[in-house]
């Protein structure tokens, strides 16, 4: 399996141009992610993960750190909704 630690490294150009036909490279997380919420709960799992971030907004009154840490959240559950999609093919 893939070092995590190394796939930061050149940011995400790992999870674009690929396509679903492709074949899953060594170490791709991607079919982890998508059996780890297949089902009803992976469903729920991921739907309430939406809800808390990318479905919430910040009111003008909001800190830079509040909005920081909203961000880093964001960016975190939709690395993992790519992951799951990709690994599920689509």
């Amino acid at each position: 399996m893939a070092d995590p630690a190394d796939w930061n490294n050149g940011g995400w150009a790992w999870l674009e141009g690929m396509t679903p036909t492709e074949a899953v490279p060594a170490g791709d997380p991607a079919p982890s992610f998508a059996r780890c919420f297949a089902g009803p709960d992976g469903a729920r799992v991921l739907a309430t993960l939406r809800a808390m971030t990318l479905d919430r907004t910040l009111g003008p009154d909001a800190s830079d750190a509040a909005l920081r840490d909203l961000e880093g959240q964001r960016r975190l559950v939709a690395l993992i909704l790519a992951l799951t999609a990709r690994g599920q093919g689509a």
